[in-house]
């Protein structure tokens, strides 16, 4: 592709002076790695890759299965039972052709967490499970990555960032993993799909800012009801 069909791609973010080509180029040189291409995941994947965001790694072990089609919204009937990461890559790079896509098929372990962290500059928690995101945290911490962290429920969602610039993590926050049985899940109390539409955007928004070097939370934990609109950020 051109450099005029470059222009012309990101024209509508390059005019914010906030922005600019130089900004863009910090886009261009950037890789991150989206651990869950799910809820969550999706719509992180769509609006980093349709930013321009260069090297993006998709890693998720699971597969397609009709009830995620309410909320994973890369995926059809056509992929059911066929590897997320493999899908969610091919679609995303028909978004966006110019950038680089990494399908990873494999769920993270303590094995292969830090082999597969120190390939990027950003990491995203897209996860839906507890244990996954204090293996995220900690392998983050261990080779001082920024994390973007998430979570929804119902109607309400979270979203935070950790470990940039010296803030906090997740365990400066929640010190230990909750007991899964003391913890409700999206499983047993659903979820309704534009939440994770709305929360995996802003995770994508925070994400973008990160790299742009433009201001994004720190220490702070945004809590989102959007059953009734109530939006709390709370120091921590």
């Amino acid at each position: 592709m051109s450099i005029i069909q470059e222009f012309l791609r990101y024209n509508r973010q390059t005019i914010l002076p906030e922005i600019g080509d130089e900004g863009q180029e910090k886009l261009k040189k950037a890789r991150v790695l989206v651990i869950g291409a799910g809820g969550l995941g999706c719509p992180i994947l769509q609006y980093i890759a349709t930013a321009g965001v260069g090297c993006i790694g998709i890693m998720d072990f699971d597969t397609v299965e009709i009830h995620n089609l309410h909320r994973q919204i890369l995926y059809t009937e056509d992929e059911i039972g066929q590897e997320k990461a493999i899908v969610a890559k091919t679609v995303v790079s028909k978004l966006n052709p110019l950038i680089s896509v990494d399908a990873i098929p494999k769920k993270l372990t303590r094995e292969n967490a830090s082999k597969i962290i120190q390939q990027y500059d950003v990491i995203v928690d897209g996860s839906d499970n507890f244990a996954t995101r204090y293996l995220i945290n900690d392998t983050c911490v261990q080779f001082h990555k920024p994390l973007i962290y998430g979570s929804i429920l119902k109607f309400e969602g979270q979203v935070a960032v950790f470990n940039h610039n010296g803030s906090k993590n997740l365990r400066d926050l929640f010190p230990e993993i909750p007991n899964p049985k003391e913890v409700p899940n999206c499983n047993l109390n659903g979820v309704l799909g534009t939440l994770p539409g709305i929360i995996g955007t802003m995770m994508a928004h925070e994400t973008l800012k990160l790299i742009l070097e433009l201001p994004t939370l720190k220490n702070e934990l945004v809590l989102f009801n959007t059953l009734n609109w109530n939006f709390t950020k709370l120091d921590f």
